[in-house]
């Protein structure tokens, strides 16, 4: 495996581009996989270049309109604002999506008509309803610059312009937005000074950042950290006063595939992409050396030495990932209790097993123990990070499973936990509590699927989980987690619609909808918002416009529950019967059959409409309690 480029701007993290690569992408094109989808990624799963990424563009386009739909990638459509030339910026943005399981199509307003194009409800973007938009626009297209007299620069209407534009789009198209920051400015007035001097441009960008990073969360919208972006790659390189002269360039050439990847990444995030477990290979990856040669007292740990120093901080990222959420597995190819020996007895570890989700530590190949853990925790592969320091068992993973994302890490373990973070693995478009939780509870998981197996039957593990259920109408400090379920859940989801948290609010609001958040605890733990559900109210029947459900409570009858709590809501308000809609997509199988488990009928005149009669409905048993709630039904 050729050593990764080493530069920011480089991407380093990802593989050199192969010297096949065109070979391969025509190859994929002549004869498509089953999932081309995933072949594509897999392609762009590696460092492209411009001319890579209008090749990987192009080649997507050929592909859906010869086999409709996105194969297994995510369809999103995606408006882009700009006071730039975004000719070159198209191409590498979907090219970049792909490698996040996106299949991105750009729609761009006429170049520097970014107000225009958000206050006409006829706008080339507004008209095509994406599902967000990326108002670009850079110090040069907002009013920061105030005349002559000093002070020349102004945070204030620059703002006001912007939140202008984000409101036009909001309301004529309906999309989220993701706005970005504006990048420390170069050029410095006074030096140092400047940043303490009300009126440069630096006082007055970092005036304009700090306030927008306040104000975006209050709409739902995202926050694009081009600030930190350039100052990652460094401003002289982020910045080519050249390139914007002679062609209005949002950045320098060399730039784009880091700006691309950072906003694919985020668009990844918005639905459901991000990654949430990272696999820790352990011998010369947590620990210097070798462990089932060298011993405890001959691998490196200790404080006070470099290289024991450099993998404890390996360890402390992996903790700082753990404590925002990220599940923590092992895989490695040792002896079980050899691999565990230094997590329980060796004083320079930070990461102790409890830290560990599951633990896998064998002598099979790293790709069959991966698929392992996954189904464990009941998370998909691509949900999965493999962190190992040794190049043939990073390249067996990607030609195994190419859904799992495998870092270059550098030689240096230095060099790894910035490598890691840098590549934007876990993304996040928003925190709630729940995320916070989310280790411990797939922790959690792992440990019910353990008492499944010891159990004698179904019945008699969900006997003794003593879970309770609660239901709730959408509230202000549910509504992120909603929005979040609502924009990432594809397996357990009927509809799988996409609403921005201003249309979540707008759903809350409404007389003519019924809402529910369902939460459920057990005696492992709290799980959290599990479930949502949208209705419309008509005068004789409830529509179910989302119906969606967290895959880490299947086959606990959290379904049966909800269909309980639901015909009693509906009967209670003069409803006749529920109607429910099943659209299927490459991913919600396992819905099919769910308006037929409940009970529902199928119209010989619809072939997608279930209609449930409620003056036949007869409540499903479940193993529950309700949880301060008056509509969860309990049999024991």
């Amino acid at each position: 495996m050729p050593t990764a480029p080493q530069g920011p701007a480089d991407l380093p993290w990802l593989p050199r581009l192969s010297p096949q690569f065109r070979a391969d992408l025509a190859a994929l094109e002549a004869s498509p996989p089953a999932d081309w989808g995933l072949a594509l990624r897999a392609l762009a799963t590696q460092h492209i270049g411009l001319t890579q990424a209008t090749a990987l563009a192009s080649s997507l386009a050929r592909l859906q309109q010869a086999h409709g739909g996105n194969g297994s990638l995510t369809g999103l459509r995606l408006g882009l604002a700009s006071n730039a030339t975004v000719d070159f910026l198209k191409p590498m943005l979907t090219a970049s999506a792909l490698r996040h399981g996106l299949a991105l199509e750009v729609i761009s307003g006429d170049f520097g008509q970014v107000a225009q194009q958000a206050m006409d409800p006829q706008s080339t973007i507004n008209r095509a309803r994406p599902d967000a938009v990326l108002i670009a626009v850079s110090q040069a297209g907002l009013p920061l610059r105030a005349g002559a007299a000093w002070p020349p620069f102004a945070a204030a209407p620059a703002l006001a312009e912007l939140g202008a534009i984000r409101d036009g789009f909001r309301s004529h198209s309906g999309a989220l937005c993701l706005v970005q920051n504006l990048p420390t400015p170069p050029q410095l007035l006074f030096g140092s000074l400047d940043a303490a001097t009300r009126g440069t441009l630096r006082a007055e960008t970092t005036a304009f950042n700090r306030a927008l990073a306040a104000d975006v969360g209050k709409h739902g919208d995202l926050l694009i950290d081009v600030e930190w972006l350039a100052q990652y790659l460094g401003l002289t390189r982020w910045y080519d006063e050249r390139q914007w002269h002679m062609a209005r360039l949002p950045c320098a050439l060399a730039a784009l595939p880091l700006y691309a990847d950072f906003v694919a990444r985020a668009l990844g995030a918005l639905r459901g992409k991000a990654r949430k477990c990272l696999v820790l290979d352990l011998d010369n990856t947590l620990w210097g050396g070798v462990i089932g040669d060298d011993g405890l007292d001959g691998i490196f740990l200790n404080v006070g030495d470099a290289r024991g120093e450099a993998f404890r901080e390996i360890q402390q990222t992996a903790l700082d990932l753990r404590s925002r959420g990220v599940v923590l597995a092992v895989c490695s190819k040792n002896d079980d209790a050899t691999a565990r020996a230094p997590f329980r007895e060796h004083p320079g570890m930070l990461l102790k097993e409890s830290d560990i989700a599951v633990f896998m530590a064998n002598w099979d190949d790293k790709a069959t123990n991966i698929e392992r853990i996954a189904r464990q925790l009941e998370l998909g592969l691509d949900a999965m990070v493999l962190l190992d320091d040794n190049p043939a068992e990073r390249a067996q993973v990607r030609a195994a499973l190419p859904q799992v994302a495998v870092p270059e890490p550098g030689g240096d373990p230095s060099a790894y936990p910035a490598q890691l973070l840098a590549a934007g693995y876990f993304e996040s478009a928003g925190f709630t509590a729940e995320d916070l939780a989310r280790a411990a509870d797939y922790q959690a998981n792992a440990a019910r699927a353990q008492m499944l197996t010891g159990a004698r039957n179904l019945d008699d593990f969900l006997r003794t989980l003593q879970m309770r259920i609660a239901f709730a109408p959408f509230d202000l400090q549910g509504r992120k987690r909603i929005t979040q379920l609502i924009n990432k859940t594809n397996q357990f989801n009927v509809t799988t619609p996409r609403y921005t948290e201003q249309q979540v609010a707008g759903f809350q609001e409404s007389a003519h909808h019924y809402t529910l958040q369902v939460r459920l605890t057990d005696k492992f733990g709290d799980n959290g918002m599990i479930g949502v559900v949208i209705c419309e109210k008509q005068p004789r029947e409830w529509r179910i416009d989302t119906w969606l459900m967290s895959c880490r409570v299947l086959n606990r009858g959290v379904e049966q529950a909800i269909c309980n709590r639901l015909a009693v809501d509906a009967a209670a308000a003069g409803a006749q019967r529920l109607v429910g809609t099943i659209i299927p997509t490459a991913r919600n199988g396992i819905v099919r059959d769910l308006y037929q488990r409940l009970g529902f009928a199928q119209p010989a005149s619809d072939a997608q409409a279930w209609t449930l009669e409620l003056s036949q409905y007869r409540p499903h048993a479940t193993w529950m309690s309700p949880d301060e709630t008056r509509g969860a039904q309990a049999s024991a």
